[in-house]
């Protein structure tokens, strides 16, 4: 059997994300007409069309959208295997691309960099700070290794592994907590007095849900972009919102008049490691969920 050209099924792929042929060509350092080539060379090994061509418009057919999807796992695989043989075999060597949600990254990267560079001296790390969304389709893309999200969130394709328990706290200015009945009921608070973060943010949908604030009058249509401008918010008394324990912990409330109480039921998010299905890595994973685990509020991996 005759084995596909695996710098042509990159190709593919390229063309599949940038949906241009110059824009793909220009990527994978190639003319153009060598991509084209390329891919009429795939079609003429696979003995089926994977792209619907008219004038200089295009579309993927499904088998070659099928054939896309297999050669991402393809490529993901062959990068990891010159990896592993470029490190002898040496799994705590070599890169390691990791992206964390900005609701965890700034309080999470020191820590997290000095217990990496103490248990694998030899490992590098390259950090990415994105939303759930796009990290996502980065780690599917190959493009990261692995990520650190706030969980439950469905991942297809992927592998979840919990490394803690993240407890959320209701916080409000002193004033404001000195003038306010205890012990408090959420949904007995003044309508839009509750800031949240903007819905591209996981963190959102996980406090409506742990902390019974579905449906609910008392969240404010002003939706911020970081945790650091929800604790601004409540510093300037315009009311109340939800910050997890491991920003408290990071001091996010140093200089500020505010005070914390814990959510309504112990309401959490859960953080936890994610990574793709049939990946060769992970030993490196579980062990780097060893040493992420004791950084958490809540170590889930002793529960």
């Amino acid at each position: 059997m005759k084995w596909p050209n695996l710098k042509h099924l990159h190709y593919l792929v390229v063309l599949h994300q940038e949906q241009h042929f110059h824009r793909a060509a220009e990527r994978c350092h190639v003319t153009q007409s060598t991509l084209s080539s390329a891919i009429q060379n795939l079609e003429e090994h696979f003995g089926a069309q994977l792209l619907e061509r008219e004038h200089k418009a295009f579309v993927f057919s499904a088998f070659g959208l099928e054939i896309v999807e297999r050669s991402k796992r393809i490529i993901n695989e062959a990068r990891e295997l010159v990896d592993f043989a470029c490190n002898a075999g040496d799994w705590r060597s070599g890169t390691l691309k990791l992206g964390v949600i900005p609701t965890i990254a700034p309080f999470l990267f020191e820590g997290l960099i000095k217990s990496v560079n103490r248990l694998y001296p030899s490992l590098s790390l390259h950090l990415q700070e994105d939303t759930t969304e796009n990290l996502l389709e980065q780690l599917n893309e190959g493009d990261l290794d692995l990520l650190v999200l706030a969980l439950p969130m469905e991942t297809p394709g992927c592998k979840q592994l919990v490394i803690g328990h993240d407890p959320f706290h209701l916080v409000m200015h002193r004033s404001t907590y000195e003038s306010t009945e205890m012990p408090l009921d959420v949904t007995s608070l003044p309508k839009n007095s509750i800031f949240l973060l903007q819905q591209e943010h996981c963190m959102t949908g996980h406090a409506v849900s742990a902390c019974n604030l579905r449906y609910s009058e008392q969240v404010n249509s002003l939706a911020a972009s970081s945790l650091h401008t929800l604790v601004q918010l409540a510093n300037a008394k315009l009311g109340y919102t939800f910050i997890p324990e491991l920003a408290l912990q990071q001091d996010i409330l140093e200089k500020s008049d505010l005070i914390s109480l814990p959510a309504e039921d112990n309401a959490f998010r859960e953080i936890g490691l994610v990574w793709r299905n049939g990946t060769t890595r992970v030993q490196l994973f579980r062990s780097l969920a060893e040493c992420l685990a004791p950084l958490m509020p809540v170590d889930a991996l002793k529960r």
